[in-house]
């Protein structure tokens, strides 16, 4: 019993705090749904995550779901942000701008979070040295035309050439598939 109590004493002093912030309609039965947004200023909730149907529109957010409950899949690179261009509550799905300025159509059920995300000077960093470049994983990228017959088939020859023949061979990857000139690599398309 009396842990009974405590916990309801514990509730009653969270729902008078609760009332104290966010005003006495927060609670009220007439009142369908909770939704702080409308009720505190959205610069005060940056890094909060939460639905897209409680954001107003104009928010700026970033870490946005695809599908309910997946997780965090768009707009996550350093600096970016997208922006709500639908209004939320009037339909289930809302409208988004996304950073490459490409408007997507988003479940009102996915969570994202509000903000942008840090560090906006990613892109304008110099590397010092080609180490730097090492550091970071990239390997380096040499021309097939600089290696040997063995390891490219645009290799050998004399001087610059990539040619075999007379009439030229067109660009290919280093297993022999070309690589320009329209050629298909991906799965054919079924037709209608």
């Amino acid at each position: 019993m009396l842990i009974c109590r405590s916990t309801m004493a514990f509730l009653y002093r969270a729902r008078a705090v609760s009332s104290a912030l966010f005003g006495k309609r927060a609670f009220s039965s007439s009142s369908n749904a909770y939704n702080p947004t409308f009720s505190l200023d959205i610069s005060s909730q940056v890094g909060s995550c939460m639905p897209i149907s409680m954001m107003r529109i104009g928010t700026i957010i970033h870490n946005i779901e695809v599908n309910p409950g997946q997780g965090g899949k768009l707009v996550r690179a350093a600096g970016t942000f997208a922006k709500i261009l639908k209004e939320p509550s009037a339909s289930k799905m809302v409208l988004i701008e996304l950073p490459s300025k490409e408007q997507k159509l988003i479940d009102v059920q996915c969570r994202a979070t509000i903000g942008q995300v840090s560090n906006t000077e990613h892109k304008a960093r110099k590397l010092r040295k080609a180490g730097h470049s090492r550091w970071l994983g990239r390997r380096p990228v040499v021309r097939g035309v600089a290696m040997n017959p063995v390891d490219h088939p645009h290799g050998g020859g004399e001087g610059k050439s990539k040619s075999s023949g007379c009439r030229g061979r067109t660009s290919v990857t280093p297993w022999g598939k070309p690589t320009k000139s329209g050629y298909k690599t991906g799965p054919l398309k079924r037709r209608k």
